[in-house]
Order: structure tokens, then C-alpha cells, then sequence
């Protein structure tokens, strides 16, 4: 009785939306490019070790960045000060123009929310004046604001939980993954919302079963875009840089078994327990081979549906994306040899996201599409 209630209430929402104009629909579509971009310099910013180079969360203030010579001194000795763990164990030796290429990459992180922040209010104050927004969009539209600023707010914390910490040489890997899962959720959430208003009519008869199978898809996918966040956080990608097993010669390299520090104490202090990298690289790696066959198989079920040529397109780019996926998660494996290859992982990041979008898209049209 649930499930019928929602299928109908899915499909009465579909029926009385209101049209959006070309206009607003190129903005939502903008706001979907300026997020993608946002989590993908937030992964360069990761893996150069930049996130720790500004040390206050000035939101005003923070917009100008240091203009001569002094300001630069004085942000850098902030950065010794506040990252001291960090700066001691992995730049000791850094000169103030190298310290400007990891305050660059942060800055510009920090830069691109902003920019954001003004593409997104002004011209939805504009629409709102013009009444282009409707009702159902407004309300969607209020989730993305309220998701927007938790992705910032808990950007500020995942970066102060590194500074001021001599135990800590990076940010938080467990604040990391939240602050990556509420922006992979608010471009999810757009995403959808952009889906909804360029296409809303709905089916005449729902394949129930296909859309159960889509949302294990996509909740696997979000569970591996965290792992992936972990092995970011962690480095877990550098202790076993091989594949497809986890040998070399003849001896086995991953340890599950803990230490003598206890379990619990080994998962707050991960920096110096290869114990739990080993585990989150080990559930990674299961995770992909995983979701691989999950996407094969929701594809292979969805090729018994008749469906038209955005169907048949939706497919064959989930599956080219898939792959894709799969040998960039090897590549960088297999190139983390003392340090993570930033563009390789950064690029895994990057497809990861188009990956849940395809499959969300697959998922729109089993509920709106009437030719599905």
C-alpha cells in the first residue's frame, strides 16, 4: 500500500508540474557543471595537500588573497603554525613560492563556492520576480540551497580538524567523507531536479522491480564515492600500489588482522595503522568489482524494455562510463607508488559522478518516461 501510494503521489507530482522555461533550465544545467567542477578542484585541493594552507574561514575577508610580499610571509607562517604536523613532515624544506602553489589550489576551492553562491541568488531572484520559478521547483530548489550550505558550513569544519592538531598531518578522513557526501548529494539532488524539469510526464505502467534494481545501483555507487573518499583521506591508496591481487612475488601484502593499540584506537589514529587502510582499500576494490556487475546487470535487464533512442543512448554511455571508471580506479592503484597521481585520481573522482548521474538518469525515465 506504501509503495503504491508513493508511485502515485511520483506520478500526480508529474502530471501537474508546470512547465520551466528554456532560461531557468540552462541555469539549473550551469549549477550542475559549477558543482561537478566544485567537487573535482575539492579532489586536486586533496591530493596536492593544499586544504591546510588557509587557515581562517574568512567568508568577506577571504575573497581577497595575499598582494604583496608581507601577506604572503604572514599567510605562510600561519600555515607552519596551524599545520605545523603537516608542514614539518611534508614540506620542511618548502619555499614561500611553492606554499603559493597549495594556498593557489585551496584559494581557488574556496573561490568557485562563491562564485557559485552569486550564479545560483541572482538570477533565482531574478526568475522569482519574473514568476519563471513554480511551485514544485521552488521547493526542490529550497533542498538545494539548504544542502549548498551544509556542503560549505562542513567544508570549514572538515578543514579545522586539521589545524592546531599535532597528531594530524591532514584533514579528517571521516570529515572529508562527509563533507564529499553532502556535495555528491546536492549534485544528485540537482541533477534529478534539472531531470524533472525538462521531462515529467509519466509512465502508464511502472516496472517496479527495474526501479527497486536502480536503487541498489545508485546506493552502491554513493557507498564507493565515500571509500574513494576514505582512500583519498587515508593515502590507503599507497599501501599496496598492485593489481589484481594483493601480491607480490609470493607474499601476500594485506594485513586485516589488528595491532596491540586496540580496534578503536586504531581507526581514530589511521595515519599510522596500515590496518584500517588496508581495510578500506580492500572494501574499495570489492566495491568496484561489485557495482560493475550490478550496472551490467541493471543494463542487461533494461535492454528486455522497449524504450526510445534517449533510452538506448542512456545505456551505452552508463556502460562506456562504467569501464572508464574501472581502469582509472587501476590506473591510480597502480601509479600510487609514494604518492597518489593527482590527475589520475582526480579524474577517477570525476567520471565517478557521471557514473551516478547515467544511472540516475535511468532511473528517471523507468518513473516519467511514457515510451520506457
Amino acid at each position: 500500500m506504501l509503495k503504491e501510494n508513493l508511485l502515485g503521489k511520483e506520478r500526480e507530482e508529474a502530471v501537474i508540474l508546470r512547465p520551466v522555461k528554456k532560461t531557468v533550465r540552462n541555469w539549473l544545467f550551469l549549477g550542475l557543471v559549477l558543482i561537478f567542477f566544485q567537487v573535482v578542484i575539492g579532489g586536486i585541493t586533496r591530493l596536492t595537500d593544499s586544504g591546510l594552507s588557509i587557515t581562517e574561514w574568512a567568508i568577506i575577508q577571504g575573497t581577497i588573497p595575499p598582494l604583496n610580499e608581507v601577506e604572503w610571509n604572514e599567510a605562510f607562517e600561519k600555515y607552519k603554525l596551524a599545520a605545523r604536523k603537516q608542514f614539518e613532515s611534508l614540506h620542511a624544506d618548502m619555499t614561500l613560492g611553492e606554499f603559493k602553489v597549495i594556498f593557489f589550489w585551496e584559494y581557488f576551492h574556496r573561490l568557485w563556492a562563491r562564485m557559485m553562491g552569486f550564479i545560483f541568488v541572482i538570477p533565482l531572484l531574478f526568475f522569482l520576480k519574473k514568476k519563471w520559478i513554480p511551485g514544485w521547483l521552488g521547493r526542490r530548489l529550497f533542498v538545494v540551497f539548504l544542502l549548498a550550505a551544509a556542503a560549505a558550513t562542513f567544508g570549514w569544519v572538515m578543514v579545522d580538524s586539521g589545524l592546531n592538531d599535532d597528531q594530524r598531518t591532514w584533514v579528517s578522513a571521516y570529515k572529508l567523507i562527509v563533507h564529499l557526501g553532502i556535495a555528491t548529494s546536492l549534485f544528485a539532488y540537482l541533477f534529478w531536479t534539472f531531470l524533472k524539469a525538462n521531462q515529467s510526464t509519466p509512465i502508464l505502467e511502472p516496472n517496479n522491480k527495474l526501479r527497486r534494481l536502480g536503487l541498489v545501483v545508485i546506493s552502491f555507487l554513493l557507498v564507493q564515492i565515500l571509500l574513494g573518499g576514505m582512500m583519498a583521506g587515508m593515502k590507503a591508496g599507497l599501501v599496496h600500489p598492485h593489481f589484481p591481487f594483493f601480491i607480490e612475488g609470493d607474499k601476500f601484502l594485506l594485513g586485516l588482522k589488528g595491532n596491540d593499540t586496540g580496534l578503536m584506537a586504531s581507526f581514530l589514529n589511521y595515519e599510522v595503522s596500515v590496518f584500517v587502510k588496508n581495510w578500506v582499500q580492500l572494501l574499495h576494490r570489492l566495491g568496484a568489482y561489485i557495482i560493475t556487475f550490478l550496472v551490467l546487470f541493471f543494463i542487461f535487464r533494461l535492454s528486455k524494455v522497449q524504450g526510445g533512442e534517449k533510452l538506448i543512448f542512456s545505456k551505452i554511455f552508463a556502460v562506456f562510463l562504467l569501464f572508464l571508471q574501472f581502469l582509472l580506479g587501476v590506473l591510480t592503484i597502480v601509479n600510487s607508488i609514494g604518492k597518489i597521481p593527482v590527475y589520475l585520481g582526480v579524474a577517477h573522482q570525476g567520471v565517478a559522478l557521471l557514473l551516478l548521474i547515467s544511472i540516475l538518469s535511468l532511473q528517471y525515465q523507468l518513473i516519467y518516461t511514457r515510451n520506457v
